[in-house]
């Protein structure tokens, strides 16, 4: 693992894989201001290997966090625009007849990569959308009775405007339980407004980009998720966390409660927090932390709960507020 040396990483955690932590959070920041929990969120998701589903209002910066994330990894990277007229082949790729040898060969897509950012996902139809199936949980694509396995890291991050929705295609079920984590991204502060307009002054923000050079190998994410595989979490912390999936089942303001995608999403998430913090072991609070973005895009609130204003985040702080919070 190419890590620097040096470390001030609490002694809890036994590996220096803090310090690149801290390393690849202050590059960020170093074009975004504000928005940490999205890049907490997003290196949880990173770190956890899931692909991650960002929500926001245009204008937020998630297509530049998705962006600058990429950069700072030494891997491919490939940006696909979602549009109404995308087509499947469009995503995966396509068998093109060869003139010379008169057989047919394959011609990857640009899903073919390492880190994968869908713009506007919602903006194609279901058969565009569905072709994500099978890449996005085995990592491979199956075309014409072939199978092409993906390069690893491999990671979609996806983002999607909830106001728009003229032109836009609801993401189904199963397409949803797929992302690990949907990140809501809202309006910064006043204070970070001030300092984007600063920062904005007399800065192109392309040059930044630019300046972005990576910081962490795909040896050494392997290695970090090999961390966050190891990191301890004890048995009743386990229980908590399949009692709150199964009370998502059994709530009356949902008519679709979590999967068990969900619960084991919902644990590696919670180790992934732990090891961002520099522990080596999983406590409440990070499960806690975990439940919004990894439960709230994988249950549907019930009718009457829509028209009473309800979010899933509503939801979900009833249900954690009912249960007892192991110590």
């Amino acid at each position: 693992m190419e890590l620097p040396e040096s470390s001030n990483i609490p002694r809890q955690n036994p590996d220096p894989l803090g310090e690149i932590i801290s390393l690849v959070q202050e590059r960020i920041h170093q074009v975004i201001v504000g928005q940490d929990d999205m890049v907490e969120q997003l290196m949880a998701g990173l770190l956890a290997d899931g692909h991650i589903l960002i929500e926001g209002v245009p204008g937020v910066a998630k297509t530049l966090t998705a962006n600058m994330l990429s950069k700072l990894i030494s891997t491919r990277f490939s940006r696909i625009q979602f549009t109404p007229d995308l087509m499947p082949s469009d995503v995966l790729g396509t068998s093109v007849l060869n003139q010379q040898s008169g057989s047919f060969q394959f011609r990857p897509g640009p899903i073919f990569s390492n880190i994968v950012l869908i713009d506007e996902i919602n903006r194609a139809p279901a058969k565009t959308q569905a072709a994500l199936f099978e890449v996005m949980e085995e990592r491979q694509v199956t075309i014409d009775g072939q199978t092409h396995k993906m390069q690893s890291p491999f990671m979609v991050i996806a983002t999607q405007n909830p106001i728009e929705h003229e032109g836009t295609y609801r993401l189904p079920e199963a397409q949803l339980d797929r992302f690990m984590m949907k990140i809501v991204v809202g309006y910064p502060t006043l204070d970070e407004e001030i300092k984007i307009l600063e920062r904005h002054d007399g800065q192109i923000m392309a040059d930044l980009l630019k300046e972005i050079q990576p910081v962490i190998t795909p040896e050494a994410l392997y290695s970090a998720r090999q961390i966050i595989r190891k990191t301890h979490i004890e048995a009743k912390l386990i229980a908590f966390i399949a009692r709150i999936i199964h009370e998502t089942r059994n709530d009356r303001s949902l008519y679709l409660g979590a999967s068990p995608r969900a619960s084991i999403a919902l644990m590696q998430i919670a180790k992934a927090f732990a090891v961002l913090k520099g522990r080596n072991f999983v406590i409440p609070e990070d499960i806690l932390q975990a439940v919004n973005p990894v439960l709230r895009h994988r249950i549907s609130l019930t009718p009457d709960r829509e028209m009473e204003g309800a979010t899933p985040d509503d939801v979900l702080k009833e249900i954690i507020g009912r249960m007892e919070i192991p110590r």
